[in-house]
């Protein structure tokens, strides 16, 4: 007989403000932030897994200085610069079960979602959603056009170039009146091992490694994002 299904569940609530201009999306963090048992170097906020290279990479590009420890003056200080760069973070999956325990996405079953449409309504002054990752199955894109795909909408394609954008034409009403807010949709290198199969099978990257052998997946995604975040 098969064990009891693990419920993975997103230990964080949205981080969201009404100053916020760009939210990152992803998943679910590794299951130990649902059960607690983070490593000495976790940060118990978002993003904080000790293998994660989101928080490294903004480190990179805005010379942060931050701490990798599982102590409220690390999360305090990504909260503080998320904050300052308005920057909002709101992973789309609320939970899943999982037979393997572990963080793949492709692993994830009966996957409840959070209403991420809802929040861009709700925050009008977001107007970059940042994926981390692309539209593969169970990937936040790929969520996200469901979501999307319920309610008669869509994402249009504006660059098919990784990373890809496409733009999205969000109904609200104001006075009365049904109005239109574009916000646009990029989805980013995820920034995690699993992906660096992908960033080396790309011809730029190839092309950058040859130019450079010291260039490596790490600094693919350091050029790519720093595009999108400063």
């Amino acid at each position: 007989m098969n064990s009891k299904p693990f419920l993975h569940t997103h230990p964080y609530e949205p981080f969201l403000f009404p100053e916020a201009t760009k939210l990152i999306v992803g998943t679910l963090p590794p299951p130990r932030f649902t059960t607690g048992e983070l490593k000495h170097d976790d940060v118990d906020f978002c993003y904080g897994s000790r293998n994660g290279m989101l928080w490294p990479i903004l480190n990179e590009i805005f010379g942060l200085d931050l701490k990798y420890e599982t102590t409220t003056e690390a999360a305090n200080q990504r909260k503080g610069f998320l904050i300052a760069q308005k920057i909002g973070v709101c992973d789309i999956v609320a939970s899943a079960e999982r037979q393997k325990v572990d963080a793949s996405d492709l692993g994830m079953l009966n996957v409840k979602l959070r209403d991420l449409v809802g929040y861009l309504q709700e925050y009008p002054n977001i107007q970059t959603v940042l994926f981390m990752g692309g539209n593969s199955k169970n990937g936040p894109e790929y969520f996200f056009r469901r979501q999307l795909k319920e309610r008669g909408l869509k994402l249009d394609l504006v660059n098919n170039e990784v990373p890809r954008i496409h733009k999205l034409d969000l109904p609200f009403t104001s006075n009365g009146v049904e109005k239109f807010r574009t916000i646009t949709a990029v989805s980013l290198t995820a920034p995690s091992g699993a992906a660096n199969r992908a960033v080396g099978s790309l011809q730029t990257y190839k092309d950058l490694k040859t130019a450079n052998p010291n260039f490596n997946t790490f600094d693919f995604r350091v050029m790519q994002y720093r595009k999108f975040f400063e």
